[in-house]
């Protein structure tokens, strides 16, 4: 009897051990796929950073100042000459 509940005991450790380490492995998995999210988002966070340096390096350019004259206020400079493409 003493024997029975030694192995007893034994198999109930071993089933209670692997069902932590399945657990644990499970939440070590959601963790990575988690991780892979956020590494993604501060990429995309980064390359948008750089495109608002950039345009805010550009803002004080007379070229851009001009495009945007020009596309937004249909605005030329004096002497220049407006081609309008009817066929849009």
């Amino acid at each position: 009897m003493k024997r029975f509940l030694k192995y007893a005991f034994i198999i109930l450790i071993s089933i209670y051990l692997v069902h932590v380490f399945i657990t644990q492995q499970s939440t070590l998995n959601s963790y990575d796929t988690e991780s892979k999210q956020y590494e993604s988002q501060i990429e995309s966070a980064k390359e948008n950073q750089e495109e608002l340096n950039k345009t805010i390096q550009d803002l004080n350019s007379t070229e851009y100042v001009e495009e945007q004259a020009r596309e937004q206020l249909d605005m030329y400079l004096p002497n220049e000459r407006v081609y309008i493409d009817i066929n849009k």
